[in-house]
């Protein structure tokens, strides 16, 4: 039996319509990601089903007591008190005997609590962004919900936290519907998948990846035939202005029928348009861009962020940095760009830096100003490229109506304001990108057209960013913070950093180099003296390890360089296979040298 059931709903908050005769059901242990451009209408299908809003039109039928729990997309604005009430929903002045159903809330609560590693007693006020939203959401569960709607459930969480989310999710086994923009989110937990365009929605039963199979097919055969339609009502207009002959009765069957070929021109939503991005070049910077030598730093020079920290970055790389919240992204970019200096080491920056900066907290935004002011300075034109651009015609690469363009920045969206970021980004000519966490709230399409300008882009870029695959897609090179002022410096993406990562930081790492099976205990019991040919090998391996090590960085040099990806698929292919044998040739050898120095320690 379905939980919920919409039957041609239709809501319209202006001219066009949100949603426009919508049909579907939702049926127990489905999870279903709603997906669509910013602004058609997610949140308001949500809100329908929460009951926070009435349908305009049609009906939505509920399943008897069907419980519905929703964490919202923003963070409530004054909530306060212990976490503990909050999650049971009760005052902060309320000690009254809670009745059977608030009691069953309340165990509910504390099981949740306790699963989400949450303190009861603490302040919600004083939690980070990412523990609100665990509280908020362990509030939700603790409804028993039927059905639970998250909207952009991963925003302002750190790696550890979402992989920690998407985990909690899957063992509920909650019936989910959810927004979200992160795409290895979608692809591990969604069903099945909604997508709103023009009013109308589409419903696929499938993972995300087939699902773009499937909308670049339907979207291909629309235009196919929005063509031929065009191209039959511009052979009817030729043929009524002929005049005369299109009056005669036997041709009064035609004239209706153009009529309607007009009107449904007319009401027909076209798709739409995408951001149009386009970074200004500012010309090569040197070929070096940031070189760090044993830098500590940080506010507090009794317990500094980063520790020991070295690297090189170059002109053209890409570097992505990760680690959770707090744990000093943010002062680490600020160290890297010398905007504060650090308590020891030194950094030392290229010649011909021109730094072009997206700020996360979009403190370079003036509420008060309009979006036009805001990026013209109260101009009416900007120079790109050399040359002059109308503010107006600018904005709308951006999706700003000409209206929205002369609307003030405290009324847009979180999406809107993201968009605004990038198009004032991009009027500055840069060689080096710094991006602090710039897909919040962007649309998927959005996304990719970032990923392609990014990943085009001939300068340096410094990306934080807590989207694994915009990184995967991106980066070259992570920089990963892990605790007690460790930066570990690891070639490739997300996947590429968990892979490399892992077997370091994994604390069962030591025992597992050591053989649980009696295997190899004899050859450490035996005679403590490493026979003659052991004793050549002992000698070989450093410089063997030094060759295949010197291979090894020759090929992370080589797949660093973004025009090497641009090779056919069969030698990347080939060439990531050939780094991983030489990483676990290296492991192997590693590991043989490690073995015979002990034996001939211990002689």
């Amino acid at each position: 039996m379905a939980l919920i059931t919409f039957k041609d709903v239709s809501i319209a908050f202006g001219a066009n319509p949100l949603l426009d005769q919508v049909n579907f059901q939702i049926e127990k242990g489905e999870r279903v990601s709603l997906v669509g451009r910013n602004g058609t209408g997610k949140t308001t299908l949500m809100r329908l089903i929460h009951g926070d809003l009435q349908p305009d039109a049609g009906d939505i039928v509920r399943s008897q007591g069907l419980r519905v729990a929703m964490l919202p997309q923003d963070v409530p604005q004054g909530l306060s008190g212990a976490i503990g009430r909050i999650v049971t929903g009760k005052r902060e002045d309320s000690n009254a005997a809670a009745p059977d159903d608030d009691r069953l809330r309340e165990q509910r609560a504390d099981e949740m609590l306790s699963r989400m590693y949450l303190d009861p007693r603490a302040r919600f006020e004083t939690l980070s962004a990412g523990l609100k939203r665990r509280a908020l959401l362990a509030g939700c569960l603790a409804q028993d919900p039927d059905i639970l709607l998250l909207d952009e459930p991963t925003n302002h969480l750190d790696m550890d936290a979402i992989v920690w989310m998407e985990t909690f999710l899957l063992k509920q086994g909650a019936v989910l519907l959810f927004v979200t923009h992160d795409r290895m989110f979608l692809q591990k937990l969604a069903t099945r998948i909604f997508e709103l365009d023009r009013g109308l929605l589409t419903d696929c039963s499938c993972n995300y990846e087939n699902f773009l199979k499937q909308r670049q097919a339907d979207l291909e055969a629309e235009t196919g035939r929005r063509r031929r339609f065009d191209k039959k009502l511009e052979k009817e207009e030729l043929w009524i202005r002929q005049g005369v002959k299109a009056r005669r009765t036997r041709n009064e069957g035609r004239v209706c029928a153009l009529e309607q070929m007009r009107e449904e021109r007319r009401i027909r939503q076209d798709r739409l348009g995408s951001v149009r991005l386009q970074a200004q070049d500012a010309g090569k910077s040197g070929k070096l861009v940031i070189e760090t030598d044993q830098v500590t730093g940080g506010h507090d020079p009794e317990n500094p962020v980063i520790r020991n920290f070295s690297t090189v970055i170059q002109r053209g790389d890409k570097v992505g940095i990760i680690g959770p919240n707090g744990s000093g992204k943010t002062t680490l970019l600020r160290l890297l760009l010398g905007e504060i200096p650090p308590f020891q080491g030194s950094v030392r920056h290229g010649v011909r830096l021109e730094i072009a900066y997206f700020d996360q907290l979009r403190a370079q935004l003036d509420e008060n100003k309009t979006v036009a002011d805001n990026v013209g300075d109260g101009n009416d034109t900007i120079e790109f490229n050399g040359r002059p651009r109308h503010i107006i015609g600018y904005l709308q690469d951006f999706l700003f109506s000409p209206e929205r363009a002369r609307s003030p920045v405290r009324i847009l969206s979180g999406g809107e304001r993201n968009r605004l970021l990038l198009a004032k980004l991009f009027t500055r000519p840069s060689n080096v990108l710094v991006m602090d966490e710039p897909t919040n709230d962007l649309d998927m399409e959005t996304l990719e057209l970032l990923e392609e300008l990014l990943f085009d882009y001939p300068g340096t870029l410094l990306l934080v960013s807590h989207d694994r695959t915009f990184l995967n897609h991106v980066v070259t090179s992570t920089l990963a913070l892990e605790g007690n002022g460790r930066v570990g410096d690891y070639v490739g993406g997300y996947d590429d950093w968990l892979r490399q990562h892992t077997p370091a930081e994994s604390p069962a790492a030591p025992e597992r180099t050591t053989p649980k099976s009696g295997k190899q205990r004899p050859r450490r019991e035996r005679a403590q003296t490493l026979s003659f040919k052991e004793q050549r090998e002992l000698e070989a391996l450093p410089q063997k390890i030094e060759a295949l090590e010197a291979e090894q960085q020759e090929w992370y040099r080589l797949m660093s360089d973004p025009a090497f990806y641009q090779r056919p698929g069969t030698e990347v292919a080939d060439a990531r296979s050939h780094l991983e044998t030489l990483e676990k040739d290296i492991e192997a050898a590693s590991n043989r040298w490690e073995y015979l120095e002990t034996l001939n320690g211990n002689s």
